[in-house]
């Protein structure tokens, strides 16, 4: 039976799928070209009666008419033999599919599983040699700034789970949360509490317990309470939202510098005096695939 850190972990990248193109785009060699669009397909290849042919999250890259690459993700926590065996089945079947190429994105929080899932796989078919791409805890990166969180949520939220004894890497992702949009917060600060260890969820605790907005974890709900102290998170939440505007702006500024993406004074200053938290939006959703800073505005 999955676990729930394996189910926190297929929620990321099934709610996030844009994660799985990023981590093969930063941190592997497979090749994909930037801007195009990222879609969540359904999991189902079976062909025959099966009950064991449904892979954890299946994503395609580029138009529907036009798919060009395949991505499945496979989150595995421990060595099996059948498992591995399933993996060269999902990507041939996707790419009968597809007709494009095909990666297989295999998460492993665990290092011996990662070394274990890595190794190439020989198939009946002759010539058919599969190799999965794997992140393991060493592939995952030690993200211990807060403007690469805010650029990154979903990654910074995995090196929480994986480096998380490190308190830095911690607060860089606390600290993002405090700057991404108010109604994504909870969200990753979930993926994070639910993907970390016992010990790691403690330092999430801590410190959210003593920041100044709402608190999300098991551990918060029981320690404030609900009724009076709810209406104590209520007032956190509007009293961020007043200052979304600054906030949206200031965040849209750190994730074009993260990506490199050089920025004119005289756009910078339309950036930081814009109320229009709409257009805000709009343009920080830009910014995550933006190569250059006409991509914003376009």
């Amino acid at each position: 039976m999955p676990s729930p850190r394996h189910d926190t972990i297929n929620r990321l990248f099934r709610e996030h799928p844009a994660l799985a193109v990023e981590i093969l785009r930063e941190l592997t060699d497979v090749a994909l070209p930037p801007g195009l669009p990222v879609r969540l397909e359904s999991n189902d290849f079976n062909d025959r009666p099966s009950r064991d042919f449904q892979p954890d999250t299946v994503i395609t890259v580029g138009p529907p008419q036009k798919q060009t690459h395949g991505i499945v993700v496979e989150v595995q926590q421990e060595k099996s033999v059948a498992k591995r065996r399933q993996l060269p089945r999902y990507a041939a079947a996707f790419w009968l599919s597809l007709q494009c190429p095909v990666t297989v994105l295999c998460i492993c929080p665990n290092a011996d599983a990662a070394v274990w899932y890595a190794e190439p796989i020989n198939t009946e078919l002759p010539g058919f040699v599969f190799r999965a791409v794997v992140l393991g805890p060493r592939d995952v990166p030690v993200i211990t700034s807060p403007d690469r969180a805010v650029g990154q949520p979903g990654l910074a939220a995995m090196a929480v789970m994986v480096h998380g004894r490190d308190r830095r890497v911690v607060e860089a992702f606390m600290a993002a949360l405090e700057i991404i949009k108010p109604e994504h917060a909870p969200q990753y600060y979930e993926y994070a509490y639910g993907m970390a260890a016992p010990e790691i969820r403690r330092v999430l605790e801590e410190i959210m317990a003593s920041s100044t907005w709402p608190v999300y974890s098991p551990f918060a709900r029981e320690h404030f309470g609900r009724g009076k102290d709810e209406g104590r998170v209520e007032g956190r939440v509007e009293g961020r939202v007043e200052g979304r505007a600054e906030g949206e702006a200031s965040a849209l500024l750190r994730v074009l510098a993260v990506r490199g993406i050089e920025v004119p004074e005289d756009v910078r200053a339309h950036i930081s005096t814009c109320t229009d938290t709409r257009q805000l939006d709009t343009w920080l959703d830009r910014a995550a695939a933006a190569t250059s800073i006409t991509d914003l505005f376009e």
